[in-house]
């Protein structure tokens, strides 16, 4: 059997398992030499360096910055209000949602700035060292679709403001299918520029939400003070009441709040690939809830004043952002929006949609594919799922096939959650995460309770999944009809479910845990007998 060596624990931490709890909370391995022989393990997905993790809390304040300043955010007040709600309501709802979504973005961020890894591997001690190949491609997947989604989004404003200065020659150029060579054109250079900036690394990534996050922010209050100006107030729609009263409201309530909850719900997954990199746990609490609830619902406020404004104008409320600085009468405000939409939709799709699958796919074949090459995979994949089909009937394909992906994926943030701070309360024996013997091969390597919780979970939270009045890929009447009252609230179900089931199971199982769980002494390793019980 083999022995562990003991070493000498750092001043204030102290030492056992082979890695180093030190006073600050943050471990790390005595020795990483065992890493390199491990075919689960690659110099990306292992642990972080404590040198390394430096993100302070302007870092994740800034993180998240600029990953709210984009337009599918700027335009979700718009679509609160089009259902009925006054523009207050559609605020809080809005700030309540994105409360509420803090509360799992913080908690499977702890594991990240604690034992410094992403979210494939600390998905290893739940879902087992191979099994956590099934959250991780599945979240993969939908952040692919959406990176697709945002870069033609992203090339669509460069197209459409370019056009703007260069005239009908470009607004009016040759198709190629359905669409000009120019807007082609203007996609593959976003592409490329997306690109560009993430095969440089996560650290060129920082440094480019640190200065996108106030560039953005002064545009922003910048395009909110010219049209104040030029339609001499803010307008009517800060006036108007909203048409949803009393029951109507609330029936309304609960859908509406889902539907924000799940827009950075997936980021509640993968949020330990950046928090793998904090100074502190303090620094990254503190940098995600400074700028997560405040930028959102701030975000939402300005796009209710500025289209307000826009309604005195033009004659019609315009909720575009795009649109909107079309409309600027100036070469050099032209310019600067186009600037803006740019950085602004480079720095939410970067890091919400580009980050997470190059960990994703890495860790399913990590001796073969590294961070770079997962996020190139992941490039290359999000074109040849033809965003610009994707976008073009939102209804079914964003909304509603791209919204039932989410609702899966809520069962993984609570057995993530659980498992982490319920099962093995914060210990994780981080060698064991890279290797075939210990805690988390469980059984070939997958942990059947958290596939079978993780599967009952994603039915009770999608199995309801309906389109309204038949437009859609679903029954109007859901596809399993009993479950379609749950559907609204899907993220929600499948969050508390998914925890609920996965801890009845490990803990009716009997799964060890920790190796003092067994009653031998600290240092000494479990057999694979004992592990995989």
């Amino acid at each position: 059997m083999a022995t562990e060596v003991a070493v000498e624990p750092a001043e204030g931490g102290r030492s056992q398992h082979g890695q180093t709890e030190h006073a600050d909370g943050r471990v790390t391995l005595d020795d990483r030499s065992a890493l390199a022989h491990s075919p689960y393990s690659n110099e990306d997905l292992d642990p972080v360096e404590l040198p390394d993790r430096h993100w302070n809390t302007y870092n994740y304040a800034a993180l998240w910055v600029g990953m709210s300043h984009n337009i599918p955010s700027w335009l979700l007040a718009s679509g609160l209000i089009a259902a009925g709600m006054s523009w207050q309501q559609a605020v809080v709802i809005i700030l309540l949602a994105n409360v509420i979504v803090l509360i799992p973005i913080l908690l499977n961020g702890h594991g990240g700035t604690k034992y410094g890894i992403p979210f494939p591997v600390l998905a290893r001690s739940s879902f087992g060292v191979l099994g956590a190949n099934l959250p991780a491609l599945v979240r993969a997947f939908a952040a692919t679709c959406w990176f697709g989604v945002q870069t033609w989004i992203g090339g669509e404003g460069i197209f459409l403001l370019a056009g703007k200065m260069f005239g009908d020659s470009w607004a009016n150029a040759s198709h190629i299918g359905d669409f000009a060579w120019t807007q082609w054109l203007s996609f593959f250079v976003f592409w490329l520029i997306e690109i560009a900036i993430i095969v440089r690394g996560i650290e060129t990534l920082r440094r480019f939400e640190n200065w996108a996050a106030p560039v953005v922010m002064v545009a922003a209050l910048a395009l909110l003070a010219y049209v104040y100006v030029q339609a001499d107030g803010f307008g009517n729609i800060l006036s108007q009441s909203g048409s949803l009263k009393g029951d109507e409201f609330w029936r309304a309530f609960g859908p509406a709040l889902m539907g924000m909850i799940a827009f950075w719900a997936t980021l509640s997954l993968n949020i330990s690939d950046f928090t793998r990199f904090g100074g502190s746990q303090k620094k990254q609490m503190l940098g995600q809830t400074y700028g997560l609830p405040t930028t959102m619902t701030a975000f939402a406020v300005m796009s209710v004043l500025v289209t307000s404004a826009s309604e005195e104008m033009y004659g019609k409320a315009i909720w575009d952002p795009i649109q909107l600085a079309a409309r600027i009468d100036s070469w050099v405000g032209t310019l600067l929006a186009l600037a803006t939409v740019m950085i602004a939709t480079l720095s939410v799709n970067i890091a919400a949609n580009l980050v997470s699958p190059s960990y994703d796919f890495a860790n399913a074949a990590p001796k073969y594919v590294n961070f770079r090459k997962g996020a190139l995979i992941t490039c290359v994949l999000s074109v040849l799922i033809f965003p610009w089909k994707l976008v073009s009937d939102p209804n079914i394909y964003i909304f509603t096939w791209l919204g039932v992906v989410g609702a899966i994926l809520g069962p993984v943030a609570g057995i993530l959650a659980a498992d982490y701070w319920v099962v093995r309360r914060r210990h994780i024996v981080v060698r064991d995460l890279y290797r075939r013997e210990g805690l988390y091969w469980y059984s070939g390597g997958w942990n059947w309770r958290a596939v079978v919780a993780f599967g009952v979970a994603a039915i009770l939270s999608a199995g309801g999944s309906y389109s309204k009045d038949g437009k859609g890929p679903f029954p109007e009447d859901g596809m399993i009809p009993f479950l379609k009252p749950l559907a609204d609230y899907g993220w929600l179900v499948g969050l508390v479910s998914g925890a609920v089931i996965y801890v009845a199971l490990m803990k009716a199982g009997k799964v060890p845990v920790a190796y003092d769980s067994s009653g031998s002494p600290d240092d000494a390793p479990l057999d694979e007998k004992e592990v995989t019980a």
